[in-house]
């Protein structure tokens, strides 16, 4: 099972923007998180959908079950 934390912050122009990791440490401490994403705001470190990242909108664990089927 595939895990990653899927990061959503807000443009200065209102437009979500979504920061995935991949297999993020287990149990998530959504305090670190938080202050991550807003280490992230405060250095600028990526361009939102419509400009600079503002602020922190949310934080979710997201996991994907993958069955691969053989083809005959």
């Amino acid at each position: 099972m595939a895990k990653s934390l899927e990061m959503t912050f807000l443009s200065e122009m209102g437009k979500p923007t979504k920061l995935s990791v991949d297999n993020p440490i287990e149990p998530i401490d959504p305090a670190a998180v938080k202050a991550a994403m807003e280490q992230i705001i405060t250095v600028n470190a990526f361009d939102g959908n419509g400009g600079d990242l503002v602020s922190a909108e949310g934080a979710r664990l997201v996991e994907r079950n993958v069955t691969d089927f053989e083809l005959v």
